[in-house]
């Protein structure tokens, strides 16, 4: 058997032994150089890696080597680039129009040369398996997205369509998307499911009209059941691109196929893009993603550890989650961090351990109290301080109150009957309906969505 199906057999026992972070972050990019009955030589990509598998995995290593064959009497690692051909675990890459997808024995996509004279798309048909519902954290800022993708499995092309989601960089568009595209592929296996980039959309653009294959191009994306485009801000400015991406949203949702589009931005924001497209983007739904709060950013961490086969401390994940108040992605960076730095070490993730690694970021300040929430959120409204804390019941007033509750609960984490008391409230139950009263309309209220940033900005600040 060639090396490279020889350690494919290895890494499959070897992934049945160790956890799926493990898996990745040790054995996921290492190679068999070569063996004989002397010395088997395993490729890795740095030092670090090479450290990890000398000290921790060198048994394990042996067995799967021997379990396969190989009965080499030493094991080294050397340091390499990591190898550029194909893996059966890698996403799916360049497929011809012309020739259609090539596969190996395995029955996975695999690379093809492309042609002087085709397309290539270079597409994710074989959507990233990771992302799907099962391992979405759903909180305040994404329940909406998370009930309509759902629904959207379950007859798509007929609701919400096209379903368009906007938010920040790192708070679970494409997770949510891809999910969503999974969760309709695993329910119809037959389905046509294209998930593809704005960029990438560009990209193929360009090289049809360049080989002359524009209906090749047209044909192949006007034949999906469901079209996933992320990021379309990227379509702004070009014009013949926006005709293309026009007249393939028309040819599909005329057919009641699926369109579900993500973007930094609302549409209304995006510019220099065409009045029908911004019309069609609103003909469905359209979502505004936001940003986790503090305890679901707590419950995400909680779950990625997990997957990391770690069980974080809650101290821990809620440091982290006050210290990384932004997205997922940095979130996650941080959580690796500290994983890779305690493993590496042989320590267990501990408070002490995490404040020493990452006690240069930048953290919430410590002087922060409740009667600072209350006049910063008095001067954003522009009402008097007396007003927030008195009895009056007005509209103008009541809605800044509800607000501050709002803040004092989701920043400062005081209790119910503490942030009554802090508003000059006798009864806690009227900071519960406040809060639950916010927490939903924050939702779909742009404007209110709006204030609350603001206000935490000049906190922060």
């Amino acid at each position: 058997m060639p090396a490279e199906g020889l350690w494919q057999a290895v890494l499959g026992e070897v992934e049945l032994s160790v956890s799926r972070g493990n898996f990745v972050t040790w054995f996921k990019h290492t190679s068999l150089i070569r063996h004989d009955n002397e010395i088997a030589i395993i490729g890795v990509p740095n030092v670090f890696i090479k450290q990890q598998l000398e000290r921790k995995y060198i048994d394990l290593l042996r067995d799967m080597l021997a379990k396969n064959g190989i009965h080499s009497k030493e094991v080294l690692f050397k340091i390499q680039s990591v190898p550029t051909q194909p893996r059966i675990d890698d996403e799916p890459v360049l497929q011809s129009v012309a020739t259609g997808v090539a596969t190996n024995h395995s029955s996975q996509p695999i690379a093809t040369a492309p042609s002087r004279s085709a397309v290539s798309h270079t597409y994710r048909q074989g959507l990233n398996e990771r992302y799907i519902f099962d391992t979405f954290i759903v909180g305040a800022g994404s329940e909406l997205a998370f009930a309509a993708c759902q629904s959207i499995v379950q007859t798509p092309g007929t609701k919400y369509n096209p379903l368009f989601l906007y938010g920040g960089v790192g708070i679970g568009k494409t997770h949510l998307m891809q999910a969503a595209g999974n969760a309709i592929l695993q329910k119809n296996p037959s389905a046509r499911v294209l998930y593809i980039s704005t960029e990438q959309f560009v990209q193929e653009f360009v090289d049809a009209l360049r080989f002359k294959r524009a209906s090749d191009f047209a044909n192949h994306y006007r034949s999906a059941d469901v079209f996933i485009v992320d990021d379309i801000q990227f379509i702004a400015g070009k014009e013949k691109i926006q005709e293309e991406f026009f007249h393939t949203f028309n040819t599909l949702h005329q057919a009641n196929k699926q369109i579900i589009i993500s973007s930094d931005r609302p549409v209304r924001d995006i510019p220099t893009l065409e009045e029908r497209l911004r019309s069609r983007f609103a003909w469905g739904m359209t979502i505004d993603m936001q940003n986790p709060d503090f305890e679901t950013r707590c419950a995400i961490l909680q779950a990625k550890a997990q997957g990391h086969g770690v069980t974080l401390p809650s101290d821990v994940s809620e440091y982290l989650a006050t210290n990384v108040p932004t997205n997922v992605r940095e979130l996650e960076g941080a959580l690796n961090q500290l994983l890779a730095f305690c493993e590496m070490r042989g320590l267990e993730p501990s408070l002490g351990v995490v404040t020493g690694l990452l006690g240069g970021r930048q953290t919430r300040p410590k002087h922060l109290s409740a009667k600072q929430v209350i006049e910063r959120t008095a001067r954003h409204f522009q009402i008097p301080l007396e007003d927030m804390l008195g009895p009056k019941r007005d509209k103008d007033i009541v809605v800044p109150r509800q607000v501050a509750m709002y803040m004092l609960r989701s920043e400062l984490h005081l209790s119910f009957p503490k942030i009554a008391h802090e508003l000059g409230r006798k009864d806690h139950t009227t900071a519960i309906h406040s809060i639950e009263k916010i927490e939903k309309e924050v939702n779909f209220n742009t404007d209110l969505r709006e204030a609350i940033a603001d206000i935490k900005e000049r906190l922060y600040a």
